[in-house]
């Protein structure tokens, strides 16, 4: 009777620890698999949640088939502490395993709210967007100039959620001041940018920045990105460019990048300005006209004057010979690259065409038709 009843639990214990084992092997699947989420969301984990809120807001959102399941295999793979903060784009069909492995890896949040201060020509903007998970593309909450309006609640709000992201954007063809007074501007920065950089050696480009970030920090930081371009702008000249120093080449794209807005042109410009150079013509461009008026701090804001396109200054390409002195502007990588790698033409001069774009000519004869051309589209938009 004893060995029946023992062979019977031990048959028991079998079937027990088969199941025991299929449902383990059924869990290991069910956690890394591809899970039942149709249109991405954006997870928001809150700083000191823990993972069985987020599971049970992962189960309301339709992100996991079983919260409970969630929770064994976060206990199982020894991650429940490692919980990180932040706003996290789930994408359709992630799996459990890998939703942990995104909220406890940690990092710069990927979905949510992002403040982005953008650096223009002619103004600063700060705009609060929001990432639309469904399109993958943000929408703007606010926007306000932080030099001179009060800003919104929307800003204020966002600024203080410790998920919120914040960037700087900095356009091509800003100076140095602009940028500069800014940074000022922006009330998450802190401490004295300290002197003004040189100009031209500020990179345009996109920087991620967390408050309390020091605005000298920053300034170092788009300088030196803006020497690596240069010296890789200059490694890769070519040796039909007419421009003979690092120095030189920055002088010219700051002009290339002021003169035109449009990527395409940048190598017909850069021909122009390197033909006349070759020639000994002076380049006659009315950026560097501006720079003498303005020298950087701030937007002109109106047409030249005839008394200012005679006036001696350093700039002033229509009375100096070769290059100005300096940079008129801080340019981006392509307008270097163009200043020592210029389309091989014949063209001698430019003038607008009406369209964003100018029209390129290589007689004066043929140039003094094309402005003709854009007096009389000058014109007729006045008229309107």
């Amino acid at each position: 009777m004893w060995r029946a009843l023992a062979s019977n639990m031990l048959t028991v214990l079998i079937v027990a620890l088969f199941l025991l084992g299929g449902v383990i092997m059924w869990g290991q699947s069910q956690y890394t698999s591809e899970g039942p989420l149709e249109q991405a969301i954006c997870l928001r984990v809150k700083s000191g949640s823990n993972m069985t809120r987020v599971s049970r807001t992962l189960e309301d959102q339709g992100a996991v088939t079983s919260g409970a399941l969630f929770r064994v295999g976060v206990k199982y793979s020894d991650k429940a502490s490692l919980l990180k903060a932040g706003s996290y784009l789930v994408q359709p069909g992630a799996s459990m395993e890998e939703i942990v492995d995104q909220i406890t890896r940690g990092g710069a949040s990927t979905c949510g709210t992002e403040i982005v201060y953008r650096v223009g020509v002619t103004r600063v903007l700060a705009e609060v967007r929001e990432l639309d998970p469904a399109s993958n593309r943000f929408v703007e909450r606010a926007e306000f100039n932080p030099a001179e309006d009060e800003a919104p609640a929307e800003y204020l709000e966002k600024k203080a959620e410790a998920d919120t992201r914040f960037r700087i954007a900095l356009a091509e063809g800003v100076t140095s001041w602009q940028v500069t007074e800014a940074l000022k501007s922006m009330d998450i920065l802190e401490g004295d940018p300290g002197e003004r950089p040189p100009e031209g050696m500020l990179a345009p480009d996109s920087y991620e920045v967390t408050p309390g970030d020091e605005r000298a920090a920053i300034l170092a930081e788009m300088q030196e990105r803006q020497l690596l371009r240069i010296n890789a702008a200059w490694e890769g000249r070519s040796a039909d460019a007419a421009v003979e120093t690092p120095e030189e080449m920055l002088i010219l794209a700051s002009i290339i990048e002021k003169e035109t807005g449009v990527a395409e042109e940048r190598g017909q410009v850069a021909s122009v300005f390197t033909n006349r150079l070759k020639r000994g013509m002076r380049l006659q461009t009315d950026p560097t006209v501006i720079y003498g008026v303005t020298q950087g701090e701030g937007v002109l804001g109106r047409g030249l004057r005839q008394s200012e396109l005679r006036r001696v200054t350093p700039w002033n390409t229509y009375v100096i010979e070769g290059l100005p002195p300096t940079p008129i502007a801080n340019p981006g990588f392509a307008s270097l690259e163009a200043a020592v790698n210029p389309d091989e033409t014949d063209y001698l001069f430019f003038v607008a065409d009406g369209t964003g774009g100018h029209a390129f000519a290589e007689t004066l004869a043929e140039h003094n038709r094309n402005v003709v051309k854009w007096r009389q589209i000058e014109a007729e938009r006045s008229s309107d």
